[in-house]
């Protein structure tokens, strides 16, 4: 990134000095620490919103802004947090609806994080009021070069009335009328037919939990919320600043995060691989490949590692440390495949609650240890490497990976309702290309395809956007698709595709996938090749398709 005229790979963590304002020794020894550890940056107020409120409509921003100095003239810069993703006792006790309904209908208390219904009007003024204070407090401040909007926003679905009420406009709006809806769901099968949108009503253990076209659009419709969640926050700290915003995401988790690439200026994930835990090399090449789909989603700026550990989690069945250098390889890894940053969670760790094991740069020894050290060597080596920050990548290889074609696979009921292979086949894919050094870009159905030679396609089960239409033309004009098995059965609503599979693509591909069997974990098939080019078995498992060439 550019700071201030200059060229700056950062290098930071999460810091929350509010669990340390009555030791203000610590707090000094905090910047010592950071500066020998080459910290050129923090994210702060994440989690701080009980102290920057401590009761409705007080603001204390007093104990913020004279830390986010002190660092500043240290030569440490701020990415101040909103702190929307935990909110205080005071709040959820005379305000419940601003709390979470599960989906058995029971409204959660005050607690944990996340926690919280992002239709509620109430807890959106809150979080609306809450911004715009930060944002006129230190929108102009030179040490906030950031805005950290909330934390690792997932399609966390909350059932209460009022996102009942919500997803029932949110239909309306896509389909306009009842008739419509009915035959994009296909709601004659077991009499689901409605009558009106009143009738509709969340997947749900006490209704109806498993039919597909409900499920995709209450997952579209929750992503949707959230999405403009975000964007009410994003506005909020506009209102007295233009400095850059970030949400930290979480790689391939249950969300569709290219939805978010307009919403922020700056796509950060969360990285947390199992080193240690069986195969290393197979480790490394899943997270190359989820470096690969967050540095995909915006293509002209680099992504940034928001969150890593340098030591180890706390929340893994079993919390291994990492071993002497792996630290460095993985940071470096990272800032190979387009990061501009390494940070972690967190910098200091906590005393109690949850978290207090989970690995930090600063554990509860408070000196400089074998974990302090590795993260000094990393500091030096990113001021080394400054002039690399904002380089961007160009790949020639994209592979389609979409979060709605992986979440409408689980939902087939068909042909394997376990162990789809769906994500293994992606990242198989993947590893065959990183291992020879290739880079690649993970893009979704309605992203460009423009400046691509070659395509891959693992299992597009759902063919939506029009992707038939945009492979047969990036096939026509000279470029390279590979599909495999279980491509093109149904549509962006899981209404299967009549006159042959894969759908729309059966010339192009020259073939007609008449059957496809589903094999059980421990049975092979075997396909044989008949070509001049290939030969030798190859074992098939999983799913096997009866495939014929067309005359």
């Amino acid at each position: 990134m550019i700071i201030e005229g200059k060229n700056i790979l950062l290098h930071g963590a999460d810091y929350n000095p509010d669990q340390w304002l009555d030791c203000p020794d610590i707090l000094a020894k905090d910047i010592e620490l950071m500066k020998k550890s080459h910290i050129n940056c923090v994210s702060v107020g994440i989690f701080a919103w009980s102290r920057l409120e401590p009761s409705e409509g007080v603001y204390d921003f007093d104990w913020l802004e004279n830390i986010i100095n002190e660092l500043y003239k240290n030569g440490i810069y701020s990415l101040l947090a909103t702190p929307s993703a935990a909110k205080p006792f005071w709040m959820t006790e005379k305000y419940p609806e601003v709390c979470f309904t599960d989906i058995n209908g029971d409204q959660h208390h005050g607690g944990v994080r996340a926690n919280f219904c992002m239709s509620s009007p109430v807890y959106r003024e809150f979080v609306r009021k809450m911004d715009e204070a930060l944002s006129e407090r230190f929108g102009k401040n030179p040490a906030v070069i950031m805005w950290h909007i909330g934390n690792e926003f997932t399609s966390t679905k909350c059932y209460c009335d009022k996102c009942q009420h919500n997803f029932r406009e949110w239909l309306k709006a896509k389909y306009g009328d009842i008739e419509t809806l009915n035959k994009a769901w296909w709601t004659d099968f077991w009499a689901h037919r409605y009558t009106n949108f009143d009738e509709i009503h969340p997947p749900m253990p006490t209704g109806e939990p498993d039919m597909a076209s409900l499920n995709l659009d209450w997952m579209r419709f929750t992503e949707d919320n959230t999405l403009d969640f975000i964007k009410m926050e994003v506005a909020a700290v506009r209102k007295y600043s233009s400095v850059p915003t970030t949400t930290n995401l979480m790689g391939f988790f249950e969300y569709n995060y290219t939805k978010l690439a307009d919403a922020v200026d700056y796509i950060s994930w969360d990285s947390y691989p199992f080193w240690h835990s069986g195969d290393d090399i197979k480790t490394a090449a899943e997270t190359a490949c989820t470096h690969d789909y967050m540095r995909a989603i915006t293509k002209d700026k680099p992504f940034l590692l928001m969150e890593s550990t340098p030591s180890s989690v706390n929340w893994s069945p079993v919390s291994k440390l990492k071993a002497p250098h792996v630290h460095y390889t993985a940071s470096m890894q990272a800032i190979a495949h387009g990061s501009d940053s390494v940070q972690y969670f967190q910098w200091r760790k906590s005393r109690g609650s949850n978290e207090k094991f989970h690995g930090a740069v600063v554990d509860h020894f408070g000196g400089e240890n074998r974990v302090f050290n590795d993260v000094r060597e990393l500091g030096e080596k990113l001021e080394q490497y400054s002039e690399i920050a904002g380089s961007l990548f160009k790949s020639n290889i994209a592979f389609l990976f979409d979060h709605e074609n992986r979440t409408a696979i689980k939902l087939s009921q068909g042909p394997r309702n376990c162990n789809d292979g769906y994500m293994e086949l992606l990242f198989n894919f993947h590893a065959a290309l990183w291992e020879k050094g290739v880079n690649t870009d993970i893009i979704n159905m309605t992203q460009p395809f423009d400046g691509y030679k070659v395509i891959i396609a693992p299992m597009i089960y759902m063919m939506r956007g029009g992707v038939d239409e945009k492979i047969r033309e990036f096939v026509k004009n000279g470029g390279i698709c590979i599909m495999t098995v279980q491509s093109g059965w149904v549509d962006e609503n899981d209404l299967s595709y009549l006159g042959g599979w894969p759908h729309g693509l059966m010339d192009v591909f020259g073939i007609w996938d008449e059957e496809t069997d589903a094999l059980w974990d421990n049975e092979f098939n075997s396909i044989v090749p008949n070509a001049d080019f290939l030969s030798g078995e190859y074992q098939a498992e999983r799913l096997c398709a009866l495939i014929h060439a067309n005359e």
